[in-house]
């Protein structure tokens, strides 16, 4: 007898439908599992009978054929075991195949016919709404992920008997619910705060001008000024995530495995900190069946990368096309693969190889040659694409121990989110959604100086020996720190602040 079932695959972030035909026949004992399936899919086989036994059922003594459509497709991951099982059952008439009809069932079966939870339900739950199935049956850990997409009906099971019973008799039964805008309010909590930070009340305020610009940044200080714990609160004072920001930021890291039961919704803004030994398929995404990498696991937050030339040069520079274009491109021989990577850059590294080239109180033992190189391990066209420089001094005795509190994130993330209005409406019309954003026809209509501002441009220009690169990067962030100031024209005081976050273009003589 033949049995059909519907189920989802994945295919980087983005699901496809399968459908996974059964039949049961006369013949030898055996199974046959075609469609182009992945060793983790054949594998099903395995666990699907011992799944089925040791939930009451009766395992078929004939000939089974499993056929994943559609075939020309490689089929990955585990969530299509439920679907195997119930055809199975289906086909072997121990449940009636009308029943599977009108559901589209995914799930991991464990050897005792527990489900366990599959990732990707976002991305399959955003496909199957768009289709005429509106009901899906999956783990009871991927309910309230599940849930937050409107227009669904989700039918949570505990293990294959249960399921069963369910299709038997679920006439009346209510769909699992969940409350998107409380689950949206409750969750946006961070551990960190600003508050905890003793001193850096530059590097603080570069941040500041960072995050309400959307620009990148580049911290350089000894070892144990701060930098991590800086990097580390800035998701706190970025604007919160909309909703549809949210389900993008959910759908990446449901697709890769990174959801926890228990949240659903991801409504803090990612921070992702690689280690600098990572390989660059690890940091932009690849593989034989693509996966997003640590940039798009990044998308709408914080990438950070410490120890900035530690990196190898080949990861850096696959950073610069996505922070152009805001996401990531890979090629495949039969199909190309498209993941968001719209993140905030930021990289800490020390002064030199040994750290204390710019510490005050202990010895540089690096000579001119070392720090040259050391220096140069990052590239022009990467260092184009960092709109700020911050040098972290080391901290003194008496900052650590100030008992005056600092200020909080909450009231330094206020005045982001005006200065980000300002700049909503500034580019309603234009394309773009921050200063960073901005090319040369919009820096010439919207940086705007006063005389002094202009003067003040041209010596830091000419007497500081600034790069031409340099310029464009500081009107921008003069820009920012105009809309923070909450004024329209780009004043002296606005550009010599942006000056300062311009370090490493200084051409020495």
């Amino acid at each position: 007898m033949l049995a059909k079932v519907l189920s989802y695959g994945l295919m980087g972030i983005d699901a496809y439908p399968i459908e996974a035909e059964v039949d049961v026949s006369w013949g030898l004992p055996v199974v046959n599992l075609v469609g182009l399936a992945t060793p983790a899919v054949k594998e099903s086989k395995v666990r699907v009978k011992p799944a089925i036994k040791n939930s009451g059922f009766k395992w078929p003594g004939e000939r089974i054929t499993i056929s994943l459509a559609p075939s020309d497709i490689k089929k990955d991951g585990t969530g299509i075991d439920l679907a195997i099982a119930l055809g199975i059952l289906a086909a072997s008439e121990q449940i009636n195949p009308q029943w599977l009809r009108d559901f589209c069932i995914l799930g991991e079966l464990s050897l005792d016919g527990s489900l366990r939870p599959v990732k990707g339900i976002l991305p399959t739950g955003l496909a199957l709404v768009k289709s005429q199935t509106k009901d899906l049956i999956l783990p009871l850990d991927n309910a309230r992920e599940a849930a937050i997409i409107s227009g669904l009906r989700i039918w949570p099971q505990k293990n294959l008997k249960q399921t069963v019973e369910f299709l038997n008799n679920h006439e009346g039964l209510a769909p699992f619910k969940s409350n998107l805008e409380e689950l949206l309010q409750d969750k946006r909590f961070y551990v960190e705060d600003f508050s905890e930070i003793k001193g850096q009340y530059a590097a603080k305020r570069a941040l500041e001008v960072a995050v309400a610009g959307g620009h990148n940044l580049l911290m350089i200080g000894p070892p144990g000024s701060g930098k991590t714990m800086l990097a580390q609160r800035i998701p706190t004072i970025m604007p919160d995530l909309s909703l549809e920001e949210a389900l993008e930021v959910t759908k990446i890291h449901s697709a890769s495995g990174k959801i926890q039961p228990e949240h659903g919704l991801m409504t803090v803004h990612p921070f992702r900190w690689p280690h600098h030994s990572i390989s660059c398929a690890a940091l932009v995404g690849g593989g034989s069946m693509p996966q997003p990498g640590e940039i798009s696991l990044a998308h709408q937050g914080v990438l950070f990368l410490d120890e900035l030339p530690e990196f190898r040069r080949d990861c850096l520079e696959a950073l610069r096309q996505p922070m152009e274009d805001g996401e990531i491109r890979i090629a495949r021989i039969n199909k190309s693969f498209t993941f968001p990577s719209d993140f905030m850059l930021v990289c800490a590294m020390n002064p030199c190889p040994c750290g204390y080239f710019t510490d005050t109180q202990k010895t540089c033992r690096c000579n001119s040659t070392k720090i040259q190189n050391y220096m140069a391990k990052i590239s022009g066209p990467l260092l184009d694409r960092i709109d700020i420089h911050v040098e972290l001094p080391s901290i003194k005795y008496k900052e650590l121990t100030d008992t005056q509190d600092a200020e909080t994130s909450a009231a330094i993330k206020n005045r982001v989110e005006i200065a980000r209005k300002i700049q909503r409406s500034r580019f309603k019309n234009e394309g773009i959604f921050s200063n960073a954003q901005m090319h040369n026809r919009l820096i010439k209509k919207y940086c705007v100086l006063e005389v002094a501002a202009k003067e003040l441009l041209k010596t830091a220009m000419t007497e500081l020996g600034l790069s031409a690169r340099a310029y464009n990067k500081i009107l921008k962030v003069s820009r920012t720190i105009t809309d923070l100031d909450g004024k329209q024209i780009i004043q002296a005081e606005h550009i010599s602040e942006a000056i300062q976050y311009r370090s490493l273009d200084r051409v020495n003589p």
